[in-house]
């Protein structure tokens, strides 16, 4: 059996293929995509003269994919130079390059006649040892194998991505009777810890465990949805974030997801189940009458949804016409709105018995009720069902925990009021006492299994901050941060403000941290779990300052945060910033100066502060520039000219990275800094990122002065942004700010190559904020981002 992955190859090359080859592209394994020779040539093939026997040909249909993949949004590929880890070719010229690979991926049409054909050709040219899996989300995966070599099935399994394959948790390992279980345990580690996915084992069953239990929720609520009489537009407006459901609810989901697409996996199910369960699985005739007219979704422009001008509409599934989109608004709403932490929302709404309640207790309860039949059929155990939900349709509480949340005892006594089957083993674990699936007992998180409550099995690289706090691990707290001991002498600076928006209490937590790391740990890791890492400082804080004309105020706040950013930066202990998500503007200046950088593979980084009027403020243009120099190699000759018009346009453009390799590209990391593709395993990775540096006897950085381009130079980033705005790139008020940023990069009214300190460069930044601060125009900027959540131009 392979140890490593060092080589992969994916078979088929549509939307599914493409992407799948995208991601081992994305964590650098170099990937063959094949697909089949085209039957005829294109008209533009002719009219080059190429025959059948041109490369160009008959790789076209996978050369075709690898352009797509640049075009395609949200982007497949987080740098658009790991493209060249794809090569392209097809099943007749290329399929004996198979005993190259070390994993082959099966990604053709789901036929398994079709399947099977490939499968045994794959067998000729494999190389003994090597994985081959199906990327299938129906097929049983047991029928694939048959008639195949022993080795072949020994190495064969089930790995069912989500779409799209670089940004979807999930990833289902379905084994056969005949895997080998040291290859289903290589797989999942591969999975968890290269490709950066939560992986849960599946048995061969229809659907596997996600699309199984998704599809019949999303069609039991269609069937509530017409048995009580509501919109289309009323039940996406409860069964989204309302319920710990992604904004895109049940129909907006439809129309990403495509019907054609959600048909053909119900259909799945239905060919094969039996009684009540094939019926919820029968395709709605309006969702039959849909599809033949082509109103697919998103793709095809129109849906469960319609957008006219700025207006949404909603389908009627009555008459099959397009209305005003409408909202459920009843008192339960209210009181779920006004509830803390999703088990009082969800017990406020299923409880009550408005036009609310009644549909989602009668869209949860059967969710509850399959989810507990299914136990044993689909996996083995609870949490395998849980997190499949949880990674694959981005539900924020599995169906066993969402029972919890309910209350086991209260939500089976109505469900045996209404006559509905409750599952002997669920009331069997009740009438022993036990009222939770799970619970807390020492710190560890237990699991009702058979009977008994077993430690939940989970990967020693996970790091529950929640659960540290509950083991009182917390060293000190204000209102914006906590200081939590991670353990082995490591601390974890955790921000909890809203939105994780930077003010004087996390300034303030940042140097008592350091404070009392200095004294009695190895080193700090920055970083949260929260939905970003930090989107910059308290804007509203800023602007209403502002408007009362406190500029000392406003002053002081950003000294002692620039302060606060040199204490990281020259901390006798290691800091290590852990970025991830959404990394704006303050998030991103509290990373530059650490020692080290370990972001998560999903890091959107960027210096935004444009945006809303102003100039990073926090040191970001001194350690972005300063970042630029130190990534430029010893000795050799360089134009600091060059490296100002990069930092300058980086800031003035507001660049953002799509990722943490394009934030290498961009400088906001360098080569030492780490990337970590599961970010469940972020914090580990960090902490263990202080520990190496602590160990190998880690020291601050040298104190040194800094080269700049001075007034020569300010005159060149002058010319890029009159030229910027001569092109209508720019208003005035945005070649203002413009200048304001050249000057505190250019270090002011010095000959070119002079070496200025540190403190002086902050000065400048923190002087060129405050006069924009105090612009009428940056304040209606500031103003309408709180506002609308987006930029103005004005």
């Amino acid at each position: 059996m392979v140890k490593r992955i060092k080589r992969a190859a994916v078979l088929g090359s549509g939307v599914m293929g493409s992407g799948i080859a995208a991601h081992l592209a994305n964590v650098g394994i170099p990937t063959l995509l094949l697909d089949i020779v085209p039957r005829e040539r294109t008209k533009e093939e002719e009219a080059r003269g190429l025959t059948f026997e041109h490369k160009a040909v008959r790789n076209r249909l996978a050369n075709q994919a690898l352009q797509k993949l640049l075009k395609q949004k949200p982007a497949p590929l987080m740098a658009k130079e790991k493209l060249a880890l794809i090569e392209t070719g097809n099943f007749e010229d290329d399929l004996h390059r198979l005993a190259e690979a070390d994993w082959i991926i099966e990604v053709v049409v789901e036929n398994l006649d079709i399947k099977k054909q490939l499968f045994a050709k794959i067998d000729a040219v494999r190389r003994e040892g090597s994985i081959v899996s199906s990327n299938t989300s129906g097929i049983s995966v047991e029928a694939m194998s048959e008639g195949r070599s022993e080795d072949f099935k020994k190495h064969f399994l089930g790995t069912h991505f989500f779409n799209p394959p670089r940004y979807l948790k999930l990833l289902e390992i379905i084994p056969t009777k005949a895997t080998d279980p040291e290859v289903v345990a290589f797989m999942k580690e591969f999975g968890e810890e290269v490709l950066g996915k939560g992986v849960v084992i599946a048995k061969d069953t229809p659907n596997f465990i996600a699309n199984r239990i998704g599809t019949y929720g999303l069609l039991v609520t269609v069937r509530e949805m017409i048995k009580g009489g509501y919109s289309v537009g009323e039940v996406d407006s409860v069964t989204g974030p309302l319920i710990g459901r992604p904004k895109s609810a049940t129909f907006r989901t439809l129309d990403v997801v495509g019907l054609d697409t959600f048909i053909h996996v119900a259909n799945n199910v239905f060919e094969k189940v039996d009684g009540e369960e094939k019926e919820v699985f029968r395709t709605p005739d309006f969702m039959k009458a849909m599809l033949e007219k082509g109103w697919l979704g998103s793709k095809a422009g129109q849906g469960f949804f319609l957008k006219k001008g700025k207006d949404i509409l909603e389908l009627n599934y009555e008459t099959l016409e397009y209305e005003p989109s409408k909202k459920l608004k009843t008192p339960a709403v209210e009181m779920s709105k006004q509830a803390k932490g999703l088990s009082n929302k969800l017990k406020a709404l299923v409880y009550s018995d408005d036009r609310a309640g009644e549909l989602l207790w009668n869209i949860l309860s059967p969710v509850l009720l399959y989810s507990a039949q299914l136990l044993g059929e689909i996996a083995d155990d609870i949490v395998a069902i849980d997190r499949a939900m949880k990674w694959g349709f981005g539900w924020e509480f599995g169906p066993f925990e969402t029972w919890d949340a309910i209350g086991v005892e209260a939500s089976v006594r109505k469900m045996q009021e209404e006559g509905k089957n409750v599952p002997d083993w669920v009331a069997q674990m009740l009438a022993a006492g036990h009222t939770s699936f799970y619970k807390r007992e020492n710190g560890k998180v237990l699991v009702y299994d058979k009977g008994e409550y077993k430690p939940v099995s989970e990967n020693p690289k996970v790091i529950h901050l929640k659960r540290l706090k509950e083991e009182n691990r917390v060293i000190k707290k204000n209102s914006g941060a906590s200081l939590i001991d991670l353990g082995d002498d490591v601390a974890l600076l955790e921000f909890h403000s809203p939105n994780n928006a930077i003010g004087l209490d996390i300034v303030q937590m940042i140097n008592d941290s350091l404070e009392e790391v200095d004294r009695n740990y190895k080193g700090l890791v920055i970083g949260n779990q929260g939905k970003n890492f930090c989107v910059g400082a308290n804007l509203a804080l800023i602007l209403m300052e502002a408007q009362d004309d406190n500029y000392f105020e406003i002053e002081l706040v950003v000294r002692q945060f620039q302060q606060a950013m040199m204490n990281i930066k020259y901390s006798p202990k290691p800091v290590v910033a852990a970025p991830f998500a959404m990394t704006l503007g303050g998030g991103t200046e509290i990373c530059l100066p650490a020692a080290r950088i370990q972001a998560a593979g999903e890091t959107y980084m960027g210096l935004v502060e444009v945006g809303v009027g102003l100039i990073p403020g926090g040191g970001g243009n001194k350690e972005l520039y300063i970042k630029y120099l130190n990534s430029l190699p010893n000795g050799v000759d360089f134009d600091l000219q060059k490296v100002a018009n990069k930092v300058f346009e980086t800031i003035a453009t507001a660049k953002v990275s799509t990722s943490a390799l394009e934030a290498r590209e961009l400088n906001f990391l360098n080569r030492q800094d780490g990337i970590t593709m599961n970010d469940d395993h972020l914090l580990y990775d960090a902490k263990q990122a202080v520990i190496s540096l602590y160990d190998s006897g880690y020291q601050p950085p040298v104190r040194k002065k800094i080269p700049v381009v001075g007034e020569s130079g300010y005159a060149a980033l002058l010319l890029a942004a009159q030229s910027m705005h001569l092109s209508g790139y720019a208003t005035e008020h945005d070649v203002k700010i413009a200048k304001k940023l050249a000057y505190v990069i250019a270090g002011g009214k010095v000959p070119y190559g002079t070496e200025v300190d540190e403190q002086y460069l902050l000065d400048l930044e923190r002087e060129a904020f405050l006069s924009l601060v105090g612009e009428r125009k940056s304040q209606e900027r500031m103003q309408h981002m709180l506002v609308k959540g987006k930029p103005l131009r004005n």
